[in-house]
């Protein structure tokens, strides 16, 4: 394994060595040029490839992804920031109407591969419209590819794997993990394949089926949990579309309980397709309910921390949850 870096270096260096391996692979968005991008998640790039290839956009999310629609229907691979997946809803139309369905509608004749990236989630302080989870809109529209790592080593091989696949990919990235997350990334090249959840921890008293930051507040009640005799298999699911469906059927197969965690609204979020899926293909295996721990239906993440906080799932919510649960 290589250096210890951090989810924003490993974004970075990923967008680097793609752009340095294949001359196709272009950036654009609102300040990704000389500024970097709001995070630095393209720090440097504009400078090493220069404005045709690392693009400074309007404010205008969908002329953004159009523009990336067009390039990547003229041989080119780009990758679209939106600064903050709370501005991706005027290019929400580009997105579902014309990206997921370009394969379709010239049955197989064109592809369209951009990746729009999209940094999403609470935990920052960022309100209204600086915090939202909106990955469950994109999940219902097929031809559509959405990942959402929680770590360094999955945020670089997955934005590899999305650059490289003839789709497009919306990759989500959980801001709350960008400076605290460390973890060892291989110096040669790699790739996480699209599709694939990891199992983080194994357990055999309940599946926790999470992703993002919540993945780590999950592996700290596990810790906690552990303590008491529950032993809990913490999934990342790192493609939430197409979910791995053998990977969380086998394993709600061998613990029958179910603890889902999302911080995004709970109403037609994604934690109710996972519940649909296990509910009709694992049903009888069950001890107990699908637990669903989310963030609550209400419109926006408040900007004081202490609401912040209410809001937000964490690992003493998991735990209290997880308990409620095994005494099923």
């Amino acid at each position: 394994m290589g250096p210890k870096v951090n989810v924003i270096t490993a974004i970075r260096d990923s967008l680097d060595e793609a752009m340095a391996a294949d001359e196709r692979v272009i950036v654009l968005g609102e300040d990704v040029g000389q500024i970097g991008g709001v995070f630095r998640a393209t720090e440097g790039l504009w400078q090493k490839y220069g404005p045709k290839r690392v693009i400074d956009m309007p404010i205008a999310e969908a002329l953004i992804v159009g523009v990336a629609i067009g390039a990547a229907l003229n041989g080119l691979r780009p990758v679209a920031e939106i600064q903050f997946a709370d501005y991706i809803h005027p290019a929400f139309d580009q997105i579902v109407n014309e990206a997921a369905k370009i394969r379709y509608r010239s049955a197989g004749g064109f592809h369209c591969p951009i990746v729009v990236r999209a940094p999403a989630g609470g935990g920052i302080h960022g309100a209204l419209y600086h915090s939202q989870s909106v990955e469950a809109y994109f999940c219902h529209a097929p031809g559509l590819k959405v990942v959402a790592p929680s770590n360094p080593y999955d945020a670089k091989g997955l934005l590899k794997a999305a650059i490289l696949d003839p789709d497009p990919v919306i990759y989500f990235e959980f801001k709350a993990t960008y400076r605290t997350v460390e973890g060892e990334v291989p110096d040669e090249d790699y790739i996480v394949p699209i599709g694939e959840a990891a199992i983080k921890r194994p357990g055999r008293d309940m599946t926790l089926l999470t992703y993002g930051m919540l993945v780590h507040e999950s592996l700290k009640a596990a810790e906690r949990l552990a303590e008491a005799g529950i032993e809990v298999e913490v999934i990342d699911l790192r493609t939430l579309l197409p979910l791995d469906k053998n990977t969380i059927l086998t394993s709600v197969r061998r613990t029958s309980k179910v603890l889902i965690v999302h911080e995004a609204n709970k109403t037609g979020g994604l934690g109710a397709e996972l519940a649909a899926i296990i509910s009709e293909e694992a049903f009888e295996d069950l001890d107990g309910p699908i637990v669903r721990l989310t963030g609550p239906d209400v419109p926006a993440m408040p900007f004081a921390p202490t609401l912040e906080a209410a809001f937000m799932p964490n690992a003493d919510k998991i735990v209290e949850a997880a308990r409620r649960l095994d005494a099923y």
